[in-house]
């Protein structure tokens, strides 16, 4: 499978140098490290949100795909470092660094260290729809309006 080429402006001196480009860790890795574009180490208190640069703009030149920011399981289920917004959508027309929002959902306060793979960024496609305003759907599903734990319990 050929992988789409996405160009990557540096955005910080320490990429390429002492904090690598982002990476994917293995041959089947969905999604590729972001680092914490750091020079010094930074804490986190607990409930706190951060901005973290990642040192790098990207710039995709095709509406049919997006860049998605997803936490590290790691640190999320370890630590309770998980993204401010969930998941960060880095949109095909956006060219300016990307930024990482940061929040401390732990019980303790968690260092940043420089380098420090924070979260990852896949790439999906994307479809976008046009949105057709009706009184009454054409059809009705088997589900229909029944809201939050209509499908059954766990």
């Amino acid at each position: 499978m050929k992988r789409p080429k996405i160009e990557t402006k540096i955005m910080n001196s320490l990429i390429g140098t002492a904090i690598p480009l982002p990476t994917y860790a293995t041959n089947g890795a969905a999604a590729m490290d972001l680092r914490a574009c750091l020079e010094k180490q930074k804490t986190v208190q607990p409930g706190e949100t951060v901005l973290i640069p990642s040192g790098i703009a990207i710039s995709i030149h095709d509406s049919g795909l997006v860049a998605l920011l997803v936490p590290r399981s790691g640190l999320g289920i370890k630590h309770g470092i998980v993204l401010a917004n969930t998941i960060g959508v880095i949109d095909s027309d956006y060219q300016g660094e990307i930024g990482i929002g940061i929040v401390n959902r732990g019980e303790i306060p968690y260092t940043i260290e420089p380098g420090e793979r924070i979260c990852q960024m896949m790439f999906v496609p994307v479809l976008q729809a046009d949105l057709s305003v009706v009184t009454e759907f054409s059809m009705e599903s088997e589900r229909g309006t029944d809201g939050f734990g209509s499908t059954g319990s766990l």
